[in-house]
């Protein structure tokens, strides 16, 4: 601001040089930041899984020794958190390949001159339930998979029925 002389009194409406305000911007939503490709960043950001990879090791090393119910209950939870957000990231990643493996048989097609077919949505979720059956299967774990999806049909199922007092 400007520096007024002391000796004079200050007037009601003072005249104050603006400032130019420093614009703020997020590069998650700027255009400046370029655009988002997620195996670029993906590439760039590699090295991150190896140090969460010791991050967890870490946790889990500190999880045996403690003896502190609290710590303990804490530790659980980020480790928890930890692997959860692990195998997001994996199922993520086999999402995108899915896809580009989908993109490249197009551009094959499209090369060999015939029309280029695009999945729809419903058409995909399809794909995906049927792999998801296939690895499951693969594990052994479909049984216990179709049990609990049919006690939760039954708990839906239920929930939508007339109940006795209404009667």
């Amino acid at each position: 601001p400007l520096e007024l002389s002391a000796k004079r009194p200050v007037p009601f409406l003072r005249q104050v040089i603006p400032v130019r305000k420093k614009v703020q911007r997020d590069p998650r939503f700027d255009d400046l930041s370029g655009e988002y490709k997620p195996e670029i960043f993906m590439k760039t950001y590699s090295f991150l899984d190896s140090i969460k990879k010791q991050e967890k090791e870490m946790v889990q090393k500190q999880l045996k020794k403690c003896r502190n119910m609290e710590q303990k209950e804490k530790l659980q939870r980020l480790l928890n958190r930890m692997t959860q957000q692990e195998q997001a990231q994996k199922k993520q990643q086999k999402l995108r390949e899915r896809e580009l493996s989908l993109k490249r048989q197009q551009r094959e097609l499209a090369k060999q001159g015939k029309k280029p077919f695009f999945l729809k949505k419903s058409e995909k979720r399809k794909l995906e339930l049927a792999e998801k059956y296939a690895e499951l299967k693969r594990s052994g774990k479909l049984e216990s998979f179709l049990n609990k999806k049919r006690k939760r049909n039954a708990i839906k199922d239920k929930r939508h029925l007339p109940s006795q007092k209404n009667l």
